[in-house]
C-alpha cells in the first residue's frame, strides 16, 4: 500500500533511531499533524509479560486528567432509583430488560460506554457475546459494574479511559487529540503510564515496558522513553 505525501512529509520529521522524552515526543504528535481533522492522539505500550497467564494479565481504568476530546454516549442498564438517577447524572440512554433485548435481537450498539447495577447483571448477562467482543460488556474492574452509577457516569464523561493486553501482549490507549496541545498530551500520557506502572504484575520478571510508541491517527509511530519515577 503506497503512503500518502502527507505521511510521507511526517515521517522525515521523525528519528526511528532515537528514544523521545515525553516532552519530545507530544510535540512532534503535534508537528507531524498534516490531516485536516482533528486527529486522535494514540499510545501503544508493548509489555514485557504472558497475557495467557492470569496472573500476569494487565487491566485496569484511569482518568485522563485533560479528558479524551470526544463525546461519549453512555448507556446505563438499571431500574428504579438507579435509573432515575443515572438519568438526571447526564446518561444518553437508560433503560432495562427492553435495552438487554433490543442489543441481543437488533445488534444494537448505538453507545461507547455501557454501565450497570450488579442486580442487572443475570439480564446484561445475555447480550454477553455482542457486547464482549466489542469491548462494551460491563465489567466491576472497570468500575462499570456499580451501585454508584452517578460516580461511574461522572467518570466516564470526565475522560476515564480502559486500558487491556491484546492477545500480543500490547497496551492500547487514546491520549486525546492533536489541538490539546504538546502540555495536555504529555500530563495524559504521564497519567497512563503510571497507572501502566502501578499495575505491574508480580509475576512479570524481566523488563516491564518494552516498548512505547505514540502517533496520531494518520501519522508515523514515535518511540518514547519513560523513566519510572
Amino acid at each position: 500500500m503506497k503512503s500518502s505525501k502527507n505521511y510521507l512529509e511526517s515521517k522525515k520529521l521523525v528519528d526511528n533511531t532515537k528514544n523521545y522524552t515525553p516532552s519530545e515526543a507530544m510535540q512532534l504528535v503535534v508537528d507531524t499533524h498534516k490531516a485536516k481533522f482533528d486527529e486522535t492522539v494514540e499510545l501503544h505500550v508493548k509489555l514485557g509479560v504472558d497475557g495467557r497467564n492470569a496472573d500476569q494479565q494487565v487491566r485496569g481504568v484511569v482518568v485522563l486528567p485533560e479528558g479524551t476530546g470526544k463525546s461519549v454516549k453512555v448507556l446505563v442498564i438499571a431500574k428504579g432509583d438507579k435509573a432515575d438517577l443515572a438519568e438526571k447524572a447526564g446518561a444518553d440512554i437508560v433503560g432495562a430488560e427492553e435495552i438487554v433485548t433490543k442489543i441481543v435481537n437488533d445488534n444494537w450498539l448505538d453507545f461507547d460506554v455501557c454501565i450497570t447495577t450488579p442486580d442487572m447483571m443475570g439480564a446484561v448477562g445475555k447480550a454477553a457475546r455482542v457486547l464482549g467482543p466489542k469491548g462494551l460488556m460491563p465489567n466491576p474492574k472497570s468500575g462499570t459494574v456499580t451501585m454508584d452509577v452517578e460516580r461511574a457516569i461522572k467518570d466516564v464523561k470526565a475522560g476515564k479511559v480502559e486500558y487491556r493486553l491484546d492477545k500480543n501482549n500490547i497496551i492500547h490507549v487514546i491520549l486525546g487529540k492533536v489541538s490539546f496541545g504538546k502540555e495536555k498530551l504529555e500530563n495524559n500520557f504521564n497519567a497512563v503510564m503510571a497507572a501502566l506502572v502501578k499495575a505491574k504484575p508480580a509475576a512479570s520478571k524481566g523488563t516491564y515496558l518494552k516498548s512505547i510508541y505514540t502517533a496520531t491517527t494518520m501519522g508515523p509511530g514515535i518511540r518514547v522513553n519513560y523513566n519510572v519515577q
